[in-house]
């Protein structure tokens, strides 16, 4: 099973892959950008929380997170398919958040600010789930493009956004 992280191959006789990515934004199911691109070899949406604070941008309509001690409410989207297939899909989503391949905030986009990181994704109880890839904005950012912050951690309210809770 091919390892998304890192993109290495435990056995090369398999071609199966899966991709975790925690979203809290337009990519949630019923999100604008759902379907478009997460639809394709998804195989799980989980309700799920994860620490860090959230940020609304209502001059863009779609909000951002940055790190910090608050719990987000979201998504763990689980696809599974081959490693192309994994490989494709993270690469639009990296494409849409405007961050380059490795990870790190793509110059001259758009959204230049976000990061993909690798991060701990809780149930709704609280109890530690998995890692995923997670979009964050560093905070100096959310400053500068007058974020609002939501102590709630739900954007769900937002923009007609789809609450799960």
């Amino acid at each position: 099973m091919s390892d998304v992280t890192t993109g290495s191959s435990e056995d090369s006789s398999e071609d199966s892959s899966e991709l975790s990515v925690f979203v809290y934004g337009t990519l949630k199911p019923g999100g604008r950008y759902h379907r478009r691109y997460c639809g394709r070899a998804l195989a799980q949406a989980l309700p799920a929380v994860v620490k860090g604070s959230l940020y609304d941008f209502p001059q863009w309509g779609y909000p951002a997170m940055t790190s910090g001690e608050e719990w987000v409410k979201g998504y763990l989207l689980v696809f599974q398919g081959s490693s192309a297939v994994c490989s494709d899909i993270l690469q639009r989503l990296d494409k849409l958040e405007g961050v380059a391949g490795d990870g790190t905030a793509q110059e001259g986009t758009r959204n230049d600010s976000y990061q993909r990181c690798w991060q701990l994704v809780f149930t709704l109880s609280y109890q530690p789930l998995q890692k995923a890839w997670v979009y964050r904005m560093k905070g100096d950012q959310v400053r500068q493009f007058r974020g609002v912050y939501l102590p709630e951690g739900d954007w769900s309210s937002r923009a007609g956004s789809v609450s799960c809770w």
